[in-house]
């Protein structure tokens, strides 16, 4: 294969790649969503309850970068989950500047509840992989992630 063939053919399997990782996104999030709203919750909801569930109490300005979500939407969606009695806000007793989320005990109980679902639900999700291609795809898409993010 001639230089220019090949790199033809880089273009347009990086261009196709693209493409399937974006639908193959797009249907894994459909699903993903489905499942989630089963509870009553949205994506998101669930994202900011599943990070207080597993790593505790939150500062509600780093909630965003750690679930991916703008932070001008943190506090509505702080908002929507403390009427749902799911969070309660806290003062940093330190640092009068930040406030932390807290999930409350009926937060605690409803992930007790729909977490160890979730995992079976992902799980059918993502069977259309076995074991070893799983972790053969995770790792190429994160040296691929890693390579884009080394772009910027």
């Amino acid at each position: 294969m001639t230089e220019e063939a090949t790199k033809l053919k880089d273009e347009e399997l990086s261009l196709k790649l693209f493409i399937i990782l974006t639908r193959a996104l797009e249907a894994i999030e459909k699903n993903i969503v489905k499942n989630i709203k089963s509870y009553g919750l949205n994506l998101t909801e669930f994202g900011v309850l599943e990070l207080l569930y597993h790593k505790g109490d939150q500062p509600i300005q780093k909630i965003g970068q750690k679930i991916l979500l703008a932070s001008s939407s943190i506090t509505y969606v702080v908002d929507k989950l403390e009427e749902k009695n799911y969070l309660i806000r806290k003062a940093c007793p330190t640092d009068r500047r930040v406030t932390y989320a807290s999930i409350t005990e009926e937060g605690k109980t409803l992930m007790d509840d729909i977490f160890p679902k979730h995992r079976v639900a992902m799980s059918k999700i993502m069977a259309g992989l076995n074991i070893e291609e799983k972790e053969i795809v995770i790792d190429k898409v994160k040296k691929l992630g890693l390579y884009a993010q080394e772009l910027e």
